[in-house]
């Protein structure tokens, strides 16, 4: 059953919307100077959630040690004309990661976190680019120096499933 799309809800996302091939470069050490990227494969497909504040992608990831399952939720917020963007992996489904907050401006969105890894404290930005002409791109990028400076880690490119 299809519910309505309120004629109110933001169209920041609408790009996303549909079924991806992604291809998805990581790097493999984090915070190491590591120059060393992990290549692989992706399938992903994302619906209008919450009359249309909201979407879910629904993501499989084939690493080369074994494809696992992941969503990316996301809602807007009218109030402060923001977006928050939740991450589950399929691999810890217990816990949300947190959430990254923050806006698009002429095609390009970007959403920030304060978050922690291995008790390290570092800002999370996510970044994405939805140019006219142009497939979907998303990167994330972490700061361990409170944002002075930033190690991509993680690109998506996201082309039509055909």
């Amino acid at each position: 059953m299809l519910l309505t799309l309120d004629p109110a809800a933001p169209g920041d996302f609408d790009f996303i919307i549909g079924d991806w091939r992604v291809k998805h470069r990581s790097l493999k050490q984090r915070f190491s100077g590591c120059d060393d990227w992990l290549e692989f494969d992706g399938l992903s497909s994302t619906r209008k959630i919450l009359g249309g504040f909201g979407n879910l992608e629904d993501n499989v990831l084939h690493f080369p040690d074994g494809a696992f399952r992941a969503v990316a939720m996301r809602s807007f917020c009218a109030k402060t004309g923001s977006w928050s963007i939740w991450w589950l992996d399929g691999r810890n489904p217990t816990q949300l990661d947190t959430p990254v907050v923050g806006r698009f401006a002429n095609g390009v969105g970007v959403f920030l976190a304060d978050d922690q890894i291995d008790g390290q404290a570092i800002k999370v930005r996510f970044t994405w680019s939805a140019l006219p002409g142009q497939n979907p791109r998303w990167e994330q990028a972490f700061s361990n120096d409170a944002g002075a400076s930033w190690e991509t880690n993680w690109y998506m490119e996201f082309q039509p499933h055909r």
